[in-house]
């Protein structure tokens, strides 16, 4: 997969490049096509920012995080996109897409349990 790293302030060497890398085979593990992948990294005083966004069959995830550390800053984006790719390939099976079920009340044992 070829990721696109974009950087206005410094330059990115082999090691920064490496652990986005890492961060995005993660990301396949979930089976979904990675469209396009695209990071932004600038430093604004003593944080980092970094910014991914990538589109996915029926969307596009976006994530940014910020820290002092730039690898810190490359982790958080990555787990924060992983949550969002979790969500999007668990959806079907989560309990919030589940028709409750039609409770089936027999009327007759109700009124024969009052009346007795």
């Amino acid at each position: 997969m070829r990721i696109e790293i974009t950087s206005k302030q410094l330059t990115v060497t082999d090691p920064i490049r490496e652990r986005i890398e890492s961060r995005f085979e993660k990301l396949e593990r979930h089976e979904v096509n990675l469209i396009t992948p695209h990071v932004i990294i600038t430093q604004e005083g003593p944080e980092f920012q970094i910014e991914a966004s990538m589109g996915i069959p029926s969307g596009k995830l976006f994530a940014k995080a910020s820290h002092e550390n730039l690898y810190n800053a490359i982790n958080q984006m990555g787990q924060r996109l992983e949550r969002q790719l979790n969500r999007h390939t668990h959806k079907d099976q989560s309990k919030r897409h589940i028709k409750p079920a039609a409770i089936d009340i027999d009327v007759d044992a109700e009124e024969a349990e009052s009346a007795a």
